[in-house]
C-alpha cells in the first residue's frame, strides 16, 4: 500500500490522499516472482495474506513474519516521539513472533512440557500477542478501530508484563527458581486483564488511555517487586 497526498484542482483548495495497493498472486506463492518483487519496489509494502490464517478466522489474515514495511526506518522518528517505548516493544514483539514459529515445531515434536520456562513464556505471549493483539474484529464497537494511544498502551503493556516475567524467571536459581505456572498465578489479576485490553472503548481521549495503561503497568511492577 501507498498514499500520497494530493492537492485537488479547483476552488477551494483542499488536499486529500490516495491509498495503493498492489495486488499479485505469484505462482505457488514464490515472493521472489518478478511480479512481486517490481510491485513491492513500487508500494514499499508487502502484506502476506496467509490461508491458514483466515481458515482459522484470524483476521486481518496477514502473515507476520513474511510480511515487511520499507517504511519502518522512516517512520520511526514518528513513532518515538509519540511513544519512547515503542519501536523497542514493535521489535520485541517480531522476535517473540520469530522465536514461537521456530518453536512450534519442537513443540508438534515432543510437546510443550520439553520446553523450557523461558520457552513456555514465549509461546504463551506470542498467543496474546496474535489473538489480542493482532487478531481485529471489525464488527464490533470496542474493535472496529484501535487509536494508536490504545496500541501502543497494549503493546507497552504485554512487553512491560513479558519482561518482568522473563527476568523472573532467568534471575531464579536453587531453591528461588520460578516456573513460568508459578509466575502466571502469582499475576493471575494481571494475566486476565492482558486478555481484555482489547474491549477497551477506542472512544476514550488519549489522554484518558495514557494514564489508564500508566496505571496498569504500575500495578504490575507492584506485584513483580512485591511477591517475586
Amino acid at each position: 500500500m501507498k498514499d500520497q497526498v494530493v492537492l485537488n484542482v479547483g476552488s477551494p483548495e483542499r488536499f486529500w490522499s490516495v491509498s495503493i495497493v498492489g495486488a499479485v498472486s505469484p505462482p505457488g506463492g514464490d515472493v521472489a516472482d518478478p511480479v512481486t518483487v517490481a510491485t513491492l519496489n513500487i508500494v514499499q509494502v508487502y502484506w502476506s495474506l496467509d490461508k491458514k490464517l483466515a481458515q482459522r478466522k484470524h483476521f486481518p489474515s496477514i502473515n507476520w513474519i513474511s510480511s515487511n514495511s520499507n517504511y519502518e526506518l522512516i517512520l520511526e522518528p514518528f513513532f518515538n516521539n509519540f511513544n519512547p517505548l515503542f519501536i523497542e516493544n514493535k521489535n520485541l514483539f517480531k522476535k517473540i513472533l520469530q522465536d514461537e514459529d521456530d518453536l512450534s515445531e519442537v513443540v508438534q515434536l515432543i510437546g510443550k512440557d520439553s520446553l523450557s520456562e523461558d520457552q513456555k513464556l514465549v509461546l504463551d505471549i506470542a498467543k496474546v500477542i496474535k489473538d489480542e493483539f493482532l487478531a481485529q474484529n471489525g464488527t464490533t464497537d470496542y474493535d472496529y478501530f484501535c487509536p494508536l494511544s490504545k496500541s501502543t498502551g497494549m503493546l507497552n503493556m504485554i512487553a512491560g508484563y513479558f519482561n518482568l516475567a522473563m527476568r523472573t524467571i532467568k534471575e531464579g536459581t536453587g531453591e528461588n527458581k520460578k516456573t513460568w505456572q508459578h509466575i502466571k498465578l502469582k499475576s493471575i489479576e494481571h494475566w486476565n486483564a492482558i486478555h481484555k485490553l482489547k474491549f477497551l472503548e477506542p472512544k476514550k481521549p488519549d489522554e484518558e488511555f495514557n494514564k489508564l495503561f500508566a496505571d496498569k503497568m504500575k500495578k504490575i511492577d507492584e506485584t513483580f517487586k512485591n511477591n517475586f
